[in-house]
C-alpha cells in the first residue's frame, strides 16, 4: 500500500470530527491491549527523539518487554532505517493494519510512513488537515496486539502533529513524555516550551533525557564536553520533574543506527550503553507504579 492508496482512504475523513475519531477508536479497541504508552518529545528538531525512541524500545525488549512504535514524524520518518526495517510492507487485517515486526521473534512492531513512499527520496508534502487524518488512522487503525509498552516518536514543535496525538492517545491515558534535550540552552528553551504543552493539554512528564551530553574518547576515555553540559539537569530542576539521566555522543550509536543494528545487544561495553540502560529501567520502574 504506497502514500497514493493512502490518500484515498483519507479523503472521507479528513473533515470529520476529532470527536467521531475518538469515538471509533475506542470502538475498535486497537489498543485496548497496550499497557503503558510512552511519547518522546522534544521542542527541537535534531536532538535525537527517533534514536531515543529506537533505543529506549530495544532496551525494553531486552528486558523481556513487548514493544510497539508508532513513528508520527510523517515528514521525517528515519525509525524504518534504524531498525533495518526500510523496504518492508504494511499488510491489513480484519482489525485493520498490521504493523511491521522487526525481529523474528515479533517483540517490536513497527508502523511509519516511511513504509508507504514509493522511495526513499520521496517527500509528504501535505498540509495540516491531512497529516492529521493520517495520525488518527495510525493510532486507531493499527492492530498492535498484547503490548507491554507502545512508543509514540514524534516530530518537534508543539503543533498540529502533537495536538492530534495527544487527543486521540487520550482515551488510552499515556503514561506520559519523556523530553528529550541537548545541553545547550537553545535546546533547553525549545524543550521548555514543550514542557509548557504538556502542562496545557495534560500530559504527564515522565522525566527529561540529556542527549548527546559529552563525547567520551574511545582510546583515553576523557570526556569533552562538545555542547556544553548540564543543561537538562536543571531544566528538570526547573520543572520539578525527573532526570532520566545524561547519554553521551557515542559513535558506534550512531553506527548502529545508521546500519540498523541493535545497539543493546551488540556494545554491552559502550559508552552510551549505561545510560540508555538506566534510562529504560527507570521507565520500568515508573510502570510499575502506574499499574
Amino acid at each position: 500500500m504506497t502514500v497514493g492508496d493512502w490518500s484515498v482512504l483519507l479523503s472521507g475523513i479528513i473533515y470529520g470530527s476529532e470527536c467521531s475519531s475518538m469515538e471509533s477508536t475506542q470502538e475498535n479497541g486497537n489498543l485496548a491491549n497496550v499497557r503503558h504508552i510512552i511519547l518522546v518529545m522534544s521542542g527541537k528538531g535534531g536532538v535525537g527523539k527517533s534514536t531515543l525512541s529506537t533505543q529506549i524500545a530495544l532496551a525494553l525488549r531486552h528486558a523481556g518487554k513487548r514493544v510497539g512504535i508508532l513513528d508520527v514524524d510523517l515528514c521525517g520518518p528515519s525509525i524504518p532505517r534504524m531498525l533495518n526495517a526500510v523496504g518492508k510492507e504494511v499488510h491489513q487485517c480484519d482489525s485493520g493494519w498490521v504493523p511491521v515486526y522487526v525481529d523474528q521473534e515479533k517483540t517490536i512492531s513497527l508502523m511509519s510512513i516511511g513504509f508507504l513512499l514509493d522511495g526513499q527520496d520521496d517527500a509528504v508534502v501535505w498540509r495540516g488537515p491531512k497529516k492529521n487524518a493520517m495520525i488518527n488512522q495510525f493510532i486507531n487503525d493499527v492492530a498492535w496486539g498484547e503490548l507491554d509498552f507502545l512508543i509514540v516518536d514524534t516530530p518537534p514543535g508543539t503543533s498540529d502533529e502533537h495536538i492530534t496525538t495527544v487527543q486521540a492517545l487520550r482515551p488510552f491515558k499515556p503514561m506520559g513524555a519523556v523530553m528529550v534535550t541537548t545541553p545547550q540552552a537553545v535546546s533547553v528553551g525549545d524543550v521548555r516550551r514543550e514542557l509548557t504543552f504538556c502542562k496545557k493539554t495534560g500530559l504527564a512528564v515522565i522525566g527529561i533525557v540529556e542527549n548527546m551530553s559529552g563525547f567520551v574518547c574511545p582510546y583515553c576515555s576523557e570526556c569533552s564536553n562538545i555542547f556544553s553540559k548540564g543543561g537538562g539537569e536543571e531544566l528538570a530542576k526547573y520543572a520539578g520533574v525527573p532526570f532520566l539521566g545524561c547519554v553521551p555522543i557515542d559513535p558506534l550509536l550512531s553506527k548502529s543506527a545508521e546500519e540498523g543494528k541493535d545497539f543493546i545487544q551488540e556494545f554491552p561495553n559502550s559508552a552510551a550503553y549505561p545510560a540508555l540502560t538506566s534510562i529504560a529501567k527507570l521507565i520500568l520502574e515508573k510502570a510499575a507504579l502506574t499499574l
